[in-house]
């Protein structure tokens, strides 16, 4: 294409490219788990999207030739997956030879918007349109272009062969072969040499103790952090808050400093002290994504790497110190453990929980991709240039999107500012708790740059104030749930039937721990135990507030005063048991 002149306006050109060998194997876990998402998820859920800045006298060709390089070198660009329909894909195919399309777009100098915004909403767009597995290039790339000079790269990207530090590497060597570089030769695993490591038998062993690592959180801590009023659904449409902070990088600094904690540590510290806090929880549960990356043979890999490190961080402990001490082994732990087969792990999840009677609620994920290639902080910055100055705290509002989680952080950067991104649940942060929230990060910093923090004094030190649940909530089983709206839930998924539920003192665990009862009043109905815990396990999702009861008592009729345990207990039993006997 070099040395050929390109036509002005919006068109498409489709790239050639050659060279490297034709391979196929099986998937790797992490390509397994994503591909299980694109196949169940909507495209812009799943899919990814970036925007790379063009150096300026960048001639079009010479970015598509850096683009083609890029498909040349890197497996993954020139990975399928065939599979028949309605089957998930188990193997991979990297063809030797191929083509991928390249949009040039033209921007209007006097259109609306700067030409940074206008790509990246052009980027957003094309996360809309569902990648064919078994066929498509997993870029799809527009250059846009002023005045015919390119100024920006806009794509979306298929989750099966990347993630956000995959594209972070991609951008890295595209400038270099666009500064003339020469790049070094690739030393990290290609998919396919890590899914024969995965199937030899250590990565068997290392996945089957993920397996027991996860089960242990998914059995004994809080089902959903943010079980409380107003959580509601499993997705929801949450705005952006980005943090630009001079003043909170220099605080984590100090505190890093003082106690000789990695930033990265300190700052997850802080964080998920802060979530446990607000929440009113004895343990952070959070996905921690991208510590997948912390080997050195998949730390520039380009790949999918994107199965969740699950931390669970016990914060029952006096200081922030303290809570620093827990953190590094904890989250070693947790990276150590992300590594396993996505559809056992949710055989597992479902087993566990039936039995369990919650829904777990993956809905708390910190994503710290600061430690990634040096230019990631610009990957996802909307103004790169200005990092390297910045404001002393500046919080701002962008565009919305659907998620499935309640409070999402990506940390783009922590020097010279810390650079990060906030989305939390509308119904549960208002804009202005929003915000205090993530100023109350930065005033936890400053306070444990120069002295350790009582857990204890977090409202005053951060104006973080804890969710207020009131009387009709109680903690049973590690976790937050109103007995009333469990009576609730239960009797709608059993079609009106009247439904009772107390706390008692559990018989299947330690004496101090309490349990749901439920009674159910099922008149003619044959109800069994079993028919009522499947019915209440189907109408779990979306209801973070409500536990199954532990037993299940079926009585003849309601008593004259419904609202009174005592007067439910006089009833004649029918039929009581704990309902996990078997699945309906």
């Amino acid at each position: 294409m070099s040395g050929h002149c390109l036509p002005r306006g919006p068109h498409t050109l489709t790239v050639a490219y050659t060279g490297g060998e034709e391979r196929r194997g099986p998937v790797t876990m992490g390509q397994a788990n994503m591909i299980r998402c694109m196949l169940r998820d909507e495209p812009e859920h799943i899919n990814i999207h970036d925007v790379w800045p063009v150096p300026e006298g960048t001639r079009t060709e010479s970015a598509i030739d850096a683009l083609r390089a890029l498909a040349v070198r890197h497996e993954a660009l020139r990975t399928t997956f065939p599979h028949a329909p309605g089957v998930a894909p188990s193997e991979q195919v990297v063809a030797s030879e191929g083509t991928f399309t390249v949009t040039v777009l033209d921007l209007d100098p006097g259109g609306p918007g700067a030409p940074a915004a206008r790509a990246e909403s052009l980027a957003r767009q094309a996360r809309a349109e569902r990648f064919h597995l078994d066929r498509d290039f997993p870029l799809r790339i527009s250059v846009v272009t002023l005045a015919g000079a390119p100024v920006h790269v806009a794509m979306a990207a298929s989750h099966a062969v990347t993630d956000v530090g995959a594209l972070a590497v991609l951008k890295e060597e595209w400038l270099s072969l666009l500064a003339g570089e020469t790049l070094p030769p690739l030393d990290s695993l290609t998919p396919l040499d890590l899914a024969a490591q995965e199937a030899a038998p250590a990565g068997l062993r290392k996945s089957e103790a993920s397996l027991r690592y996860w089960e242990r959180i998914i059995r004994g801590g809080p089902q959903a952090m943010f079980a409380e009023p107003g959580a509601e659904g499993t997705e929801v449409r949450v705005p952006q808050l980005t943090l630009r902070s001079r003043r909170a990088a220099r605080a984590l600094a100090l505190v890093a400093e003082r106690t000789g904690g990695l930033p990265s540590t300190v700052l997850l510290t802080a964080w998920c002290a802060l979530v446990a806090h607000r929440t009113a929880q004895t343990a952070c549960v959070a996905a921690v994504p991208t510590s997948n990356r912390y080997h050195s043979r998949l730390t520039r890999s380009v790949n999918t790497l994107s199965q969740d490190a699950l931390l669970s961080l016990d914060v029952q402990v006096p200081t922030f110190d303290a809570l620093l001490k827990k953190s590094w082994g904890g989250a070693l732990d947790a990276y150590r453990h992300s590594q396993f087969d996505a559809v056992r792990l949710w055989e597992m999840i479902g087993r566990a929980t039936f039995e369990r009677g919650s829904q777990f609620a993956r809905d708390v994920v910190f994503n710290d991709v600061s430690t990634l290639p040096s230019t990631v902080a610009q990957v996802a910055s909307a103004r790169p240039e200005e990092e390297t100055v910045g404001p002393e705290l500046e919080l701002s509002w962008g565009p919305e999107q659907v998620l499935p989680t309640r409070v999402l952080t990506f940390v783009y950067a922590t020097e010279p500012l810390i650079h990060l991104a906030l989305w939390a649940d509308p119904a549960l942060f208002k804009r202005a708790e929003a915000e205090g929230f993530l100023t109350g990060l930065v005033r936890l910093l400053e306070a444990a740059a120069t002295d350790d923090v009582p857990l204890s004094s977090l409202t005053e030190v951060t104006g973080v104030r804890l969710v207020e649940r009131g009387p009709r909530w109680c903690r049973v089983d590690g976790s937050w749930t109103s007995p009333p709206l469990v009576a609730e839930t239960l009797s709608g998924a059993l079609g009106g039937l009247p439904v009772h539920v107390t706390v008692e003192a559990s018989y299947a665990y330690l004496p101090a721990e309490r349990a749901l009862t439920a009674f159910i009043a099922a008149g003619d109905t044959p109800l069994t135990p079993a028919e009522a815990h499947t019915a209440l396990m189907d109408a779990l999702p979306g209801r973070p507030g409500v536990l199954a009861p532990r037993r299940y008592v079926i009585v003849q009729d309601p008593p004259a005063e419904a609202d009174r345990s005592s007067a439910w207990l006089r009833q004649e039993i029918l039929r009581e048991g704990t309902g996990r006997d078997r699945r309906m």
